[in-house]
């Protein structure tokens, strides 16, 4: 019998695509069915498959949501396996899942401050947080969302979170920033520069945030993970991670 790592084939439930939006060339975020009894936490990443190959992808949906909603980056051929398969895929495709969630970047209620640094996809499980955070009522946090792309058409989640944050302007504040600032893409673009990594540390300052109160979290690209930790990890804050490898 095939296998998938340690599980069988017959562990895994096959579920369709629902809907699907291309964002870029290489970007674009799929709806797919959520099997009867899925649970998952604010945060963690379901694994799915298709034609034999499996990968790993956080969950950008709230669990109180009846699909799961995913952003996924395509990568080519050789270097990614999955995704060219995933981008071939329409409405009404199906791919597998795996029975349960995994992951432990998830939402640490303990700090009344919590700083969140992405880089592209690595928005989707803040996203999940927050809505879930809405959606409970809850209003004892302060959350800082720094979103950073190299093209403001990567920035998925703006219009979302920015809705969110002039809505709840004592709950979020939200710092998208694009790093190829003149370049025509980009052309329109008034706002934050920079890589985002290269900016925490001003927008500490600015918050006046510290490390007794403000939990860190860093999600995306493994080097810019690595940069904040070189920056933040000395001055004493705490930092939690996680690593989008190529076709995570």
């Amino acid at each position: 019998m095939t296998t998938f790592g340690r599980s069988k084939v017959s562990n895994l439930t096959e579920v369709k695509i629902l809907e699907r939006v291309d964002l870029t060339s290489d970007l674009w975020l799929i709806w797919i069915e959520k099997p009867e009894g899925y649970v998952f936490k604010p945060g963690q990443y379901c694994t799915i498959g298709s034609g034999g190959v499996e990968r790993a992808y956080s969950i950008v949906s709230s669990p109180h949501e009846e699909r799961i909603e995913l952003f996924v980056e395509l990568v080519p051929f050789p270097d990614g396996v999955l995704t060219p398969l995933l981008w071939d895929l329409s409405v009404g495709d199906s791919v597998t899942i795996r029975p349960r969630a995994k992951g432990v970047f998830t939402f640490k209620s303990s700090h009344k401050n919590q700083l969140f640094i992405a880089t592209v996809t690595g928005i989707a499980p803040y996203v999940s947080i927050l809505r879930n955070y809405l959606n409970q009522g809850h209003m004892d946090h302060n959350f800082y969302l720094l979103d950073g792309a190299s093209y403001a058409d990567e920035l998925a989640y703006r219009s979302e979170i920015e809705a969110i944050a002039d809505k709840y302007p004592e709950i979020l504040t939200y710092i998208p920033t694009v790093s190829r600032p003149t370049e025509d893409r980009n052309k329109n673009w008034t706002r934050q520069t920079g890589r985002v990594n290269t900016i925490v540390e001003e927008y500490v300052r600015k918050l006046d945030l510290e490390p007794e109160d403000t939990l860190v979290y860093a999600c995306g690209h493994p080097g810019m993970i690595e940069d904040v930790k070189g920056r933040m990890i000395p001055k004493g804050f705490r930092v939690e991670e996680e690593r989008f490898w190529k076709e995570e």
